[in-house]
């Protein structure tokens, strides 16, 4: 089957399995490696990207699914990204780096939606993405200073 995507402001065409998930289209077919493969199950979302907006897990995705769909990942680049990046390095929210690109992800889709969101709120919006490493107060204290 033959899908368009639109990845990181780059429109893509090219033709998958019917049964390909959307994670190994992105990172084997167009090369993004920032979308990571942690569980395969959807549970630790190590796998999140922005599919038209909203974060999903890669993983649980068909690649057919994201067709005429525009998909941001950790390497999309603008102000609000740059910002979480910076936040995340300045204030130590990452260790082995694993889950990074899924809590950028669901951090960066929180952001968009409140650009000043309470501590619970960023609990709750980076719950879907499992870090194993950092006790998440400086994860939640990285995306509270990314804000405008």
């Amino acid at each position: 089957m033959r899908i368009k995507v639109k990845v990181n402001g780059v429109w893509y065409e090219r033709d998958v399995e019917p049964r390909r998930l959307l994670v190994h289209f992105l990172r084997d077919d167009l090369g993004i490696k920032s979308v990571r493969v942690g569980c395969d199950t959807g549970h630790c979302g190590a796998c999140t990207v922005l599919l038209d907006g909203r974060p999903v897990k890669s993983c649980n995705l068909l690649a057919v699914q994201a067709d005429g769909s525009e998909i941001i990942t950790a390497d999309h680049s603008d102000d609000l990204m740059e910002r979480l990046k910076r936040a995340f390095h300045e204030r130590h929210a990452l260790q082995c780096g694993y889950c990074t690109s899924g809590m950028l992800m669901a951090s960066y889709a929180l952001l968009r939606e409140r650009p000043r969101p309470t501590e619970e709120e960023i609990r709750e919006g980076i719950s879907g993405v499992l870090c194993r490493c950092t006790g998440y107060q400086n994860i939640v204290e990285a995306v509270r200073s990314a804000g405008p």
